[in-house]
C-alpha cells in the first residue's frame, strides 16, 4: 500500500481529533508534520506510539508533503496557498475557501464527485451544514427538497476548547453555590442557558452561522434555487450538535418511505421508536462518525412536509472524519 507526507496544521481540538481519526482509520501515513503557531512550537504530541515535535508553520514547512490537513483557524489564509505551490494537496477545515468557485466543497456522503474538480484546495464544510447536508441527500435523491427549515442545538465544543471549560467551570461554580465566572467565550453565562447568537450577525439580522448553513448546502447540492432558513443556537452541553429540520419536497415522501431512505442510507443511524422513546440524542452520538436521525414525521401544516431531528458528533463528522473521508477520496480516486 502507498504511503503519504502528511501535515496537520493546528493542534488543538480539531487537529487533535483528525490525529484521532487517522490512526482509526489506519491511514497510510509515510511522514507526519505537526505544525502550529510559535506559542505552541515545542510542544511534544503522541501519535501511533511516537513523539512529534510541533512546528512552528512556515512556507517551507509544506516541502514535500502530500496532503496537508488544516485545522481550521487563520492558519489557512496564511499558509494554505503555499502548501500548494510546495505540491500539497490541502485540505481545509476553515471557512476561507468554501465559498470560492474554484475550491470544491465537499462531504462524500453527499458530493464526491466534487472532489475530482479540486485545484490544490479542497474546503470542509461547516460542521451544522455537514449533518444537516448528509440527512437531506437521501430525501433529494429521491423527491427533490423546495425547502428547508433548521434549528440547531450547537455544542460549546464547537467553540474551541475555552468554551468547554468555561461550561465546566461556570457550572462548577453555581453547583456549589458561588456566582458564575465572568463569560469570555460567549457574549453570556452559557451554563444553565441558550444562546440564540453563534458568530457575528450580518446585514440580514441573520448570523453568519447560519448563513454558512444557506449558502454552503446550495452549493454542494448545485441548487441555487433551494430555500433555507436556519437558527443557531449553543446550548450547554460538551459534544455533539442536534438539529430539528423541517423540509418540504418536490414530491410526496411519507415518512415511512423517509425512514427507508434513512435506513439504507450509509452514514445513517436511524433510531425512531417513539412508543418506546428511542430517539438520538448527543449522548448517543458523542464519539461516534454516524448522523443520527429520528423523531421521522409528515408535517400536519404542509402537504410535502416531512420534519425530523439529526444529532452527530461535530468535531468527528462535522469536522476531523469528513477531513479524513475527503482523503480517502482522493486516494480511491487516484488523485494523489
Amino acid at each position: 500500500m502507498k504511503t503519504y507526507n502528511i501535515a496537520l496544521v493546528g493542534t488543538g481540538v480539531v487537529g487533535s481529533t483528525i490525529l484521532e481519526i487517522l490512526n482509526e482509520k489506519k491511514f497510510p501515513v509515510k511522514s507526519l508534520k505537526l505544525l502550529a503557531t510559535s506559542r505552541s512550537a515545542g510542544k511534544k504530541v503522541a501519535f501511533q506510539g511516537k513523539d512529534y515535535v510541533i512546528e512552528e508553520t512556515k512556507p517551507e514547512s509544506f516541502d514535500g508533503v502530500e496532503i496537508a490537513f488544516f485545522a481550521g483557524g487563520t492558519a489557512s489564509k496564511l499558509f494554505a496557498t503555499e502548501a500548494v505551490a510546495r505540491g500539497a494537496i490541502v485540505i481545509d477545515n476553515g471557512s476561507s475557501f468554501r465559498m470560492d468557485p474554484d475550491v470544491p466543497l465537499v462531504v462524500p456522503e453527499v458530493n464526491p464527485e466534487d472532489v475530482k474538480n479540486h485545484r490544490g484546495i479542497i474546503a470542509n464544510p461547516n460542521c451544522s451544514t455537514i449533518q444537516m447536508v448528509v440527512a437531506l441527500k437521501p430525501i433529494f435523491d429521491a423527491v427533490g427538497i423546495k425547502r428547508v427549515v433548521v434549528s440547531t442545538y450547537q455544542a460549546v465544543s464547537g467553540a474551541g476548547q475555552e468554551a468547554m471549560e468555561e461550561l465546566l467551570e461556570q457550572t462548577n461554580d453555581i453547583a456549589l453555590g458561588k456566582p458564575p465566572r465572568e463569560s469570555k467565550r460567549f457574549p453570556y453565562q452559557i451554563a444553565y442557558n441558550l444562546i440564540p447568537q453563534i458568530d457575528v450577525f450580518m446585514d440580514n439580522y441573520y448570523t453568519r452561522e447560519e448563513m454558512k448553513m444557506v449558502n454552503e448546502t446550495r452549493k454542494m447540492f448545485h441548487d441555487e434555487q433551494m430555500a433555507i432558513t436556519a437558527t443557531a443556537v449553543r446550548v450547554p452541553i460538551i459534544r455533539s450538535h442536534s438539529e430539528a429540520i423541517n423540509v418540504e419536497t418536490r414530491h410526496k415522501l411519507t415518512a415511512g418511505e423517509a425512514r427507508k431512505l434513512f435506513r439504507n442510507t450509509k452514514g445513517i443511524v436511524l433510531i425512531d421508536d417513539p412508543q418506546n422513546l428511542q430517539y438520538p440524542m448527543p449522548l448517543f452520538s458523542s464519539n461516534r462518525d454516524e448522523v443520527f436521525i429520528g423523531r421521522v414525521r409528515e408535517d400536519i401544516s404542509c402537504e410535502h412536509g416531512l420534519s425530523f431531528f439529526v444529532v452527530a458528533d461535530q468535531l468527528r463528522k462535522g469536522a476531523a472524519t469528513n477531513a479524513v473521508q475527503i482523503a480517502e477520496l482522493l486516494i480511491e480516486y487516484g488523485l494523489i
